[in-house]
């Protein structure tokens, strides 16, 4: 389905793009555009640009880009209408009635739904004398009914289908709770059954940043296996894209977010009124969940299980929180197994002290080096040294190298001389090796090896240069178009990716239709929009000019008539005739 280009204006002109993005990106004025930490990669230093004179966006880092429409059905994985239709409800905006599909966006609203009557269903269980079991498995773990309430606590009976019937009296169909996952649909001697996915479980709703329940955790009561059992992938949850608590921990954190392992770890800590504490969904933390903290927090404290399995989820999401341009420290727990542990022995300021005195990731990681050699044998010594001077030389920071070495050579009794040496050596060491990865991502960009969005740019760097001002020069002067029509056509283009976007905006101009950036992402996928955006802040370098044009597309024929050159077999019967007659006069 396409939308009217006017109510496309429309929406334009009354969205607000900065409303739009603040939710996912700390936007900062710099001039007439905004910029932050961009939400699609990883990255230290912003680069991502928001031009809110034409609700566009670019990050400059990593080459994405287009309108608002775009963002949006990037930022929540969206099809073009969905996005349309999220915005438009934004503003109070009414949907055009052309009769476009929107099944998908309906099963979407629907599982939300389903999910948030499930959650009501599970919390007034748990207050039943059935779910006695599951609360008093609460009460032992001393949360109060209070943040029982607050996050939504409940109890999944002990039946095979109490949820299911439950639900298809409030409306919904079977497979709308498979949708949800809800239930399980099972085929058995050719009939067809439906039985409820969490039966007798404590149950934990996962809440997004919007307020809609999306997912639930469901723990065992007794010790039967698995513990935990999470609802799978479905159109509105993905495993390793979410942070459970973060839609309460993004309110009035200072700027610090405290990582746990589990749900009870996040829940006893708000408790305590440590309101900044999340928690990964029962995988390992993935690179999405670290651009989405990151938008939030400038500071984390990871604060995992203190044993084997806890310390090596330490040092993995320690490199993927790398990638960020927020600090990290890592807390070390004493005392207990985890935060909960420590705030039922110890109370509130035992852990607050731990917190106050959590290690930074170097400190962590010399810690974690110191427990692996035996500091009484002079091998193992050695041994530590040299990992601690490889550490250290990935320190920016010539100062904390300089207090990092001088506390070793005080605790070890080794000159500072001898470590600042090692550590130069191996700094020097990592340095050339980072110039040299350097140095070959710009000789593959430079032959245009590595362009993702047009990989056939390496082998027509010449014509695709070509194409590309071409494009940014109709995109900032459209009048050109009716001098060059008859001049070039799309199929004349050398790369599959130019040619769709020219198609389009050459068709939309015979059709005396404007090509403003937010009236194409309707024609153009995430990545051609991406590309139009950069095109559009590149053409302020050309000329502009009418003649460049006209350069631009004698390039494109000279290149194409190469191509055809060396493919003799490509040419038809007439311009293989044309060819042998050229070289024989």
């Amino acid at each position: 389905m396409s939308v009217s280009d006017e109510f496309l204006q429309e929406l334009r002109f009354r969205i607000n793009i900065e409303s739009v993005v603040s939710p996912y990106v700390n936007l900062k004025k710099h001039g007439n555009v905004l910029t932050g930490l961009c939400p699609f990669h990883n990255e230290k230093t912003p680069s991502f640009t928001v031009y809110p004179e034409n609700s566009s966006f670019y990050c400059f880092g990593c080459g994405v880009g287009g309108d608002v429409i775009t963002f949006i059905r990037r930022i929540e994985n969206l099809d073009y209408i969905e996005a349309v239709k999220s915005l438009a409800q934004s503003i109070g905006m009414q949907m055009p009635e052309d009769g476009y599909d929107d099944t998908l966006m309906k099963r979407r609203l629907r599982i939300l739904s389903a999910n948030r009557a499930a959650a009501k269903f599970y919390h007034e269980s748990l207050l039943t004398k059935e779910g006695k079991p599951a609360l008093d498995y609460l009460f032992s773990r001393r949360l109060s009914i209070a943040t029982i309430k607050h996050f939504g606590l409940g109890y999944a009976p002990d039946s095979w289908d109490r949820l299911c019937t439950y639900l298809r009296g409030e409306g919904f169909s079977l497979q709308e709770l498979v949708d949800a996952n809800l239930a399980v649909k099972s085929t058995k001697n050719n009939r067809e059954s439906y039985f409820d996915r969490f039966r007798n479980r404590m149950m934990v709703p996962i809440i997004d940043l919007r307020g809609n329940v999306i997912a639930f955790g469901g723990r065992v009561l007794d010790d039967s296996k698995p513990k935990y059992i999470n609802t799978s992938d479905t159109l509105v949850y993905k495993k390793g894209r979410d942070i459970f608590a973060l839609n309460f921990a993004k309110k009035g954190n200072d700027g610090s977010l405290i990582l746990t392992e589990g749900y009870m770890d996040t829940i006893t800590l708000h408790q305590a009124g440590f309101n900044n504490a999340v928690a990964g969904l029962g995988t390992a933390l993935t690179r999405e969940q670290a651009q989405l903290l990151s938008r939030y927090a400038k500071e984390i404290i990871i604060c995992y299980d203190n044993d084997d399995a806890g310390h090596e989820a330490t040092k993995k999401a320690m490199s993927v929180l790398g990638q960020t341009d927020m600090k990290l420290r890592v807390l070390q727990l004493s005392g207990g197994k985890d935060p909960d542990e420590i705030i039922k022995n110890y109370g509130r300021e035992r852990f607050k002290s731990l917190l106050d005195g959590a290690a930074n990731d170097t400190e962590f990681k010399l810690l974690s080096e110191r427990q692996r050699h035996d500091l009484s044998t002079p091998n193992g010594k050695l041994d530590f040294l040299k990992a601690a001077a490889n550490i250290l030389a990935g320190l920016d920071s010539a100062i904390e190298r300089d207090i990092y070495a001088s506390k070793l050579s005080e605790e070890l009794s080794v000159g500072k001389d001898s470590i600042m040496q090692q550590i130069n050596e191996n700094r020097k060491k990592l340095l050339s090796y980072k110039k040299k990865d350097r140095l070959k991502k710009l000789e593959r960009e430079s032959f245009g090896t590595i362009d993702k969005l047009n990989p056939e740019r390496g082998r027509n760097i010449r014509a695709t240069k070509a194409e590309d001002t071409l494009i940014s020069s109709l995109l900032n002067n459209p009048d050109f178009y009716e001098k060059i029509r008859d001049k070039i056509d799309a199929d004349d283009f050398l790369t599959e990716l130019n040619r769709h976007i020219f198609r389009v905006i050459v068709s939309r101009l015979s059709e005396n239709r404007e090509i403003d950036i937010d009236l194409l992402s309707s024609e153009l996928n995430n990545d051609e929009m991406s590309k139009v955006m950069k095109f559009k802040l590149t053409s302020n370098e050309l000329n502009n000019t009418l003649r460049e044009c006209e350069d631009c597309i004698k390039v494109i024929f000279e290149e194409k008539n190469k191509q055809k050159d060396l493919n003799p077999a490509s040419l038809t019967d007439e311009e293989f005739l044309n060819l042998f007659k050229q070289k024989n006069t």
